[in-house]
């Protein structure tokens, strides 16, 4: 499957029907979403791989996986009307996908990846946290791939690379990033504008040490 045959693939999928501003639940762009997976795919981590989309959502990433060949995809995201639709999605494109129930950012992450089980890979678009209640939220999700899989392409905020790699410290590494853009439709009463085009940056992270949890998540770096 080509680039742009994947993009217009994932453009069917279906959006959050009543999206949370706290839990910044924003669909994935197509283009954005079909980037990031081609480039994990040209780099051998998706075909017969053992793919997981961590924060998942209505499961853009997940069946973007499938469609490119992954020998296993599990969707994980604590709202369970999200994975609700990403089941609906999956079905709509003649997907298989494993949809797991389960807050990431929760207090035991060790063991949610205990659940989860390993993969090959990690596809996420964890939430910048731009909400006050969501502050570092994108520390778990960092955290929960790199104990689930040895290699994670995840979406970040622009200019996050100096971040992820502190924070990754002796445990991984920042081994590819390619930057684009994430317009966010108007959504939420706090939104100015129709479209806002937030540049972000695609990192893929190579595990490299130890894949155990950090106790320090309050003075990582």
């Amino acid at each position: 499957m080509k680039l742009r045959q994947l993009e217009i693939a994932l453009q069917r999928c279906a959006g959050f029907e009543k999206p949370r501003a706290a839990w910044e639940q924003y669909q994935t762009p197509a283009t954005l979403a079909a980037r990031l997976l081609y480039d994990a795919c040209m780099n051998g981590d998706i075909e017969g791989k053992t793919v997981c989309d961590l924060g998942c959502g209505t499961g853009i990433l997940a069946i973007g996986a499938a469609l490119l060949g992954a020998k296993t995809v599990r969707a994980v995201d604590r709202d369970p009307a999200a994975i609700h639709t990403a089941r609906e999605n999956a079905t709509l494109l003649g997907t298989d996908v494993e949809c797991i129930v389960a807050d990431i950012a929760g207090a035991d992450a060790s063991g949610l990846a205990e659940r989860i089980g390993p993969s090959d890979t990690v596809v996420m678009n964890p939430p910048f946290g731009a909400q006050k209640q969501n502050v570092h939220a994108d520390r778990a999700f960092i955290d929960c791939a790199i104990a689930i899989a040895p290699v994670t392409y995840g979406i970040f905020n622009a200019g996050s690379t100096p971040f992820v790699e502190a924070y990754l410290r002796e445990r991984g590494t920042v081994a590819g990033r390619v930057s684009g853009s994430f317009p966010i439709k108007r959504s939420f009463a706090f939104h100015t504008k129709d479209v806002q085009e937030i540049a972000v940056e695609i990192l893929r992270i190579a595990r490299t040490g130890s894949a155990s949890f950090r106790e320090d998540k309050e003075n990582p770096v």
